[in-house]
C-alpha cells in the first residue's frame, strides 16, 4: 500500500496544477476568503499572494498539504450528498453554528482545530469514514 509521501513524489506538475484548481474551485463555492483557505491548508503568507495558486502555481506537494485536501474533498463530497438537491447548501452549512461543534461552525472548528477539526468535521458528515477511524470491523 503507497503511503502520502509515496504517492506525492509521484505526481506530475501537471497532476498538482488539476488538484490545485480542483481545491481553488471548491474553496471558490465555498465562498470562502484566502486567509480562511490558506488557514485550512495551513499555509504560511501574505493573504495577497495566495492568489497564485488560482491561476498557475500548484500548492505545495507535502504530505500535510496533500492531507488536508483529501479531507477537504471528502467534506465536499459528503455535502454534495448530504445536500444533493441544494449545491449552495454546503456553503451556508460550513458557516453555519449548530450544537454539534459546540456551537462553533463546521469551519471555525476546522480553521480553529486544524487537521483535528478537519477529521470531526467529516465524521459528523461522513459514516463511513466515522466507522473507518472508530477501528470496527464487520461482523
Amino acid at each position: 500500500m503507497a503511503t502520502t509521501q509515496d504517492i506525492s513524489t509521484s505526481r506530475s506538475l501537471n497532476d498538482r496544477l488539476a488538484i490545485t484548481r480542483g481545491v481553488m474551485n471548491m474553496f471558490e463555492n465555498w465562498g470562502l476568503h484566502s486567509e480562511e483557505m490558506m488557514a485550512l491548508l495551513d499555509l504560511e503568507g501574505k493573504a495577497r499572494h495566495f492568489t497564485q495558486y488560482r491561476y498557475n502555481k500548484p500548492l505545495p506537494d507535502t504530505p500535510d498539504v496533500m492531507r488536508r485536501v483529501e479531507y477537504l474533498v471528502r467534506i465536499d463530497d459528503a455535502l454534495r450528498t448530504t445536500y444533493p438537491s441544494n449545491p449552495s447548501m454546503g456553503k451556508r452549512w460550513l458557516r453555519q453554528r449548530s450544537h454539534k461543534f459546540n456551537k462553533h461552525s463546521p469551519l471555525s472548528m476546522m480553521i480553529g482545530d486544524g487537521e483535528q477539526g478537519m477529521i470531526y468535521v467529516l465524521s459528523r458528515l461522513d459514516c463511513t469514514f466515522a466507522w473507518d477511524q472508530s477501528g470496527s470491523k464487520p461482523c
